[in-house]
């Protein structure tokens, strides 16, 4: 696990490599950054408003990044899915007396699962311009926009079912922080106005509430940092000086993530941890720019020492409860998601990226079948058994929670939709000077302005992160130049980089390239970024491993068995039992470990599917031997680690590892065996 160090977004690092000139192109200038200049401000996409800090990086409007490959192929199942077909489902989206469908905002039911599954579903058709799924989703927003009462108020107003016990209607506003997510997507493609109107009037109205009855309750309070990034959001747009005021407003009331970690729900960590750092660019306080990365090293310090990027908190973290059995729920790895891609934003960290590749490609997959047709509420990095029998106390919560089913995990049923949408949209970003910047890699074609407005096309080509090539091709309107960057993960210390078909020397311990040229249509650079096997070992977890190939990490590959549990005709829901022998620790040649696991590319698969055990793309063979008295409990729970090295007389065996997003039962921190 890495530590942050310091985080420093004024000053920009550079290297700069002297290339020879080749014919008459003009000589590209490759250059090893920590981040864009963040003196220049872009003149294509509105970032931070003086005095707010200037970010590098700003997001482009949705539907900008259209997703390729194995991307959209997730996308793509996810609208076919049970989640793209929720209002067949979820009681809590019947339309029929809906009070986020109403004009007086009265109704039986309207929480945050409206918002919740609005958030993932309106953007999801977006990017993939379905229409039939964005008529859908308009319905629901032209509601939103029309309950807006003479005061301000918008949404339901006569109660909520779902809220605290002691806060009913207006005093619970954190139903209205996610809507408030939506109406800013959905303005970034559809310019309506109406959406700055509703916004301004709420927030003035938001003024007015009293301190000692704003954001009040136990969601509202440790989710301010939502609100908060919707007011820097409106004051871009507007300029108003007076939401500046209310920014401060809302840190001042929003629970302490500056100093602390206050609360240890699951959820409220993923989603708040950030809250200081997103304060930051108003503040400018070192304190809150470097509390965020406190946060997430602490928490992952205390429950977070297995793979996988999140930590154990089957609803709260518990003293005691660290093993890599505690689970995660669907929530808290999408809302993690989402608070790292900010991150990056505002920093220009790559760390923030790496810690979000983490989670979508080791965690977020395995929460729901192959085909997108269910979920399930707790994940785990060492999962045997996926049933629906309770697992307390080893888990907190009691019942199903590891069923498989479209029809239950409330708040993840609708939540997680947002977390490949999200990811879709920050694959490239744009720059404060006025270029382009890859965040994450994956095939996709990007169409946007550059410079001072040319409109560029790109396409990627990879399939990253299963093989370490990618490939882009730029084809300006015109000739332009922009700077290009290029993202490069901590863990690979050899990058290499062509620029139509030349070498050039890449340094990238800063964490970007940036590359300056004049740009013509049909120019390509290619990136490589080499692979190797990594052992990670977590001394605080029993000295257990974990092996690591990139920003994959793997996990023993079981045999599923999966069994009909009830559920629909047409949505079913599942148990899967373990249907081969998992209790095995690794025997790695303790002089030189990363010698024992033989890397083996396979072919990658047609169907754009590589997160199924059957199509994986890449595979690590090793050899390990059973620990006999290593076992399930009495609830099914797999028992807790043994401590490493663990005595084993049992004879080697032949053992195939995949990438743990992969495997829905899974052995990904491994015990480690002695003769």
């Amino acid at each position: 696990m890495k530590s942050f160090p310091l985080f420093t977004t004024a000053i920009v690092i550079t290297t700069t490599i002297v290339i020879a000139a080749t014919g008459c192109n003009p000589v590209p200038q490759v250059t090893s950054v920590a981040q864009p200049d963040t003196t220049q401000t872009n003149r294509n996409y509105t970032g931070n408003k003086a005095p707010l800090l200037n970010t590098p990086y700003i997001k482009l409007p949705v539907g900008t990044v259209k997703p390729q490959g194995w991307l959209l192929k997730q996308l793509e199942l996810q609208a076919d899915g049970y989640f793209g077909h929720l209002e067949e489902i979820s009681q809590f989206l019947i339309k029929e007396n809906n009070s986020w469908l109403s004009a007086d905002g009265s109704g039986d039911h309207g929480w945050e699962e409206v918002p919740y599954w609005l958030k993932g579903y309106s953007n999801l058709a977006k990017i993939l311009d379905r229409e039939e799924m964005l008529d859908e989703s308009k319905i629901w927003i032209e509601a939103v926009i029309k309950s807006q009462k003479e005061d301000g108020w918008f949404g339901p107003d006569k109660g909520r079912t779902g809220a605290a016990t002691d806060l009913t209607g207006r005093d619970d506003l954190w139903p209205n922080m996610v809507m408030l997510y939506i109406l800013q997507d959905y303005y970034s493609w559809s310019k309506d106005e109406r959406v700055i109107n509703l916004m301004t009037r709420y927030f003035n109205y938001l003024k007015t509430i009293p301190d000692e009855k704003f954001l009040i309750g136990y969601w509202p309070a440790n989710r301010g940092g939502n609100l908060l990034y919707s007011v820097y959001w409106l004051y871009n747009s507007t300029g108003d000086v007076a939401l500046l005021e209310l920014a401060q407003k809302v840190h001042r009331k929003s629970v302490n993530w500056t100093d602390s970690i206050p609360d240890w729900h699951n959820v409220n960590m993923a989603q708040s941890f950030g809250e200081p750092t997103t304060f930051y660019m108003q503040s400018k306080d070192p304190r809150h720019l470097v509390a965020s990365g406190r946060n997430y090293n602490e928490i992952r310090r205390l429950y977070g020492q297995v793979p996988g990027g999140m930590y154990g908190a089957d609803e709260n973290c518990r003293p005691g409860y660290s093993d890599p059995r505690q689970a995660i729920e669907t929530c808290g790895m999408v809302e993690m998601m989402n608070s790292t891609e900010l991150l990056y934003l505002i920093t220009g960290d790559g760390t923030w990226a790496e810690i979000c590749e983490d989670v979508a490609f080791n965690s977020y997959p395995a929460a729901l079948p192959a085909d997108m047709k269910a979920l399930r509420y707790l994940t785990s990095p060492n999962q045997v058994q996926s049933d629906k029998t309770s697992k307390s106390p080893g888990i907190q919560n009691g019942g199903p929670m590891f069923l498989m089913s479209p029809y239950l995990h409330r708040c993840c049923q609708h939540n997680q939709g947002q977390g490949w949408p999200y990811y879709a949209e920050n694959l490239w970003l744009a720059t404060s000077d006025n270029g382009l910047a890859a965040a994450f890699y994956a095939d996709n074609e990007i169409r946007a302005k550059v410079g001072k407005g040319t409109d560029v096309t790109i396409t990627e080509k990879t399939h990253y992160p299963f093989d370490e090539k990618i490939v882009l091709t730029i084809n300006p309107s015109r000739a332009v130049s922009f700077p290009l960057y290029l993202r490069i993960p901590a863990w690979c210390k050899n990058p290499l980089l062509q620029i139509n078909g030349t070498d050039y020397p890449v340094d990238g311990h800063l964490g970007q390239i940036r590359i300056e040229k004049s740009w013509r249509a049909g120019d390509v650079v290619t990136l490589s970024l080499p692979m190797a096997v990594n052992l990670r070992t977590w001394v605080a977890n029993k000295n257990s491993v974990s092996v690591d190939y990139g920003p994959l990490t793997f996990s023993l590959k079981i045999a599923e068995n999966w069994v009909r549990e009830g559920g629909s005709d047409r949505w079913h829901s599942w148990e899967i039992y373990p249907a081969s022998a998992w209790n095995f620790g690794l025997d790695p040649d303790p002089s030189n470990p990363s010698k024992s696991f033989e890397v083996v590319k396979k072919e990658y698969p047609a169907s754009h599917m590589p997160w199924t055990p059957e199509s994986v793309p890449v595979e690590i063979r090793t050899q390990g031997r059973r620990i006999p008295s290593w076992g399930m409990d009495e609830t099914s729970l797999v028992q807790l680690l043994p401590q490493s090295p663990v005595l084993s007389t049992e004879t080697p065996e032949p053992l195939v590892l995949i990438p743990m997003g992969a495997a829905r039962l899974r052995i990904s921190s491994f015990p480690v065996v002695s003769r």
